[in-house]
């Protein structure tokens, strides 16, 4: 199930890259139900993960994710510093540089 998640993440970035709306939706269904599956499979409930966004947003607000840790990234990671970010907004796809 793991598996098949990956997959159709993969879909939905590739059809948002694309710049196909329809597909990403399709994709977007897809997998959410892969992954309400995966949740089931691993004894994890909706409402606990609803917690968790709560709880990120109470701390940090809810355009942040938590830092993984208070490490810095080894150099070799820090490779894709110059690379353009694509930030989705609508059925539009934006890079910054």
């Amino acid at each position: 199930m793991a598996k098949k998640l990956a997959e159709e993440a993969i879909e939905v970035v590739i059809d948002a890259v694309n710049e196909k709306p329809d597909a990403v939706i399709r994709e977007s269904a897809d997998l959410l139900y892969n992954l309400t599956v995966l949740w089931a499979g691993a004894g994890v409930r909706p409402e606990d993960v609803w917690r968790e966004m709560d709880r990120r947003e109470l701390m940090l607000g809810i355009a942040e994710k938590l830092p993984k840790s208070a490490v810095k990234p080894p150099k070799a990671t820090r490779a894709f510093a110059g690379r353009p970010i694509v930030a989705l907004e609508g059925a539009r796809i934006h890079k910054r540089r």
